[in-house]
């Protein structure tokens, strides 16, 4: 009897597979650098500080800036205290333990951080960071 001998066929190196798996990343990380640049655009005069350093930023971390007239804006939006409370307690369920971090103009009053600070608290996040300058003048904002 004659059995036929026929060798298995070994599978090739597939690249498209992996070609698509790295255009997946690259649309995933130029996404969400997006998001990990520092929120300078918005007109905040920061007051100085000599000890200051730029600290890395953390997943979930959002800026809050606090205009002189009091406007709150987060993402150049501006928010009233409600929407913003709505916003720190998702942050709070999803990123727990993260901070946020408060620009608020060297002129602003003082209740307008502290009304800041309150709806922070309100949502569970005690991990407030405070944004200085450097005391290097700043650029001239956009028209």
């Amino acid at each position: 009897m004659k059995f036929s001998s026929q060798k298995p066929v070994l599978p090739g190196f597939q690249i498209t597979p992996m070609l698509d798996v790295v255009f997946l990343l690259l649309c995933f990380f130029v996404a969400t650098s997006v998001y990990s640049q520092w929120e300078s655009a918005v007109d905040v005069q920061l007051p100085t500080a000599q000890t200051g350093d730029v600290p890395d930023r953390l997943p979930g971390e959002i800026i809050i800036n606090v205009s002189e007239s009091g406007e709150i804006r987060v993402n150049e939006r501006v928010l009233d205290p409600d929407e913003l409370l709505r916003r720190c307690r998702i942050l709070a369920k999803n990123f727990p333990g993260n901070p946020v971090v408060v620009r608020a103009d060297k002129r602003t009053a003082y209740d307008n951080v502290m009304r800041v600070i309150d709806i922070c608290r309100k949502a569970d996040i005690y991990a407030i960071r405070f944004s200085t300058g450097d005391g290097a003048p700043s650029p001239a904002p956009a028209p």
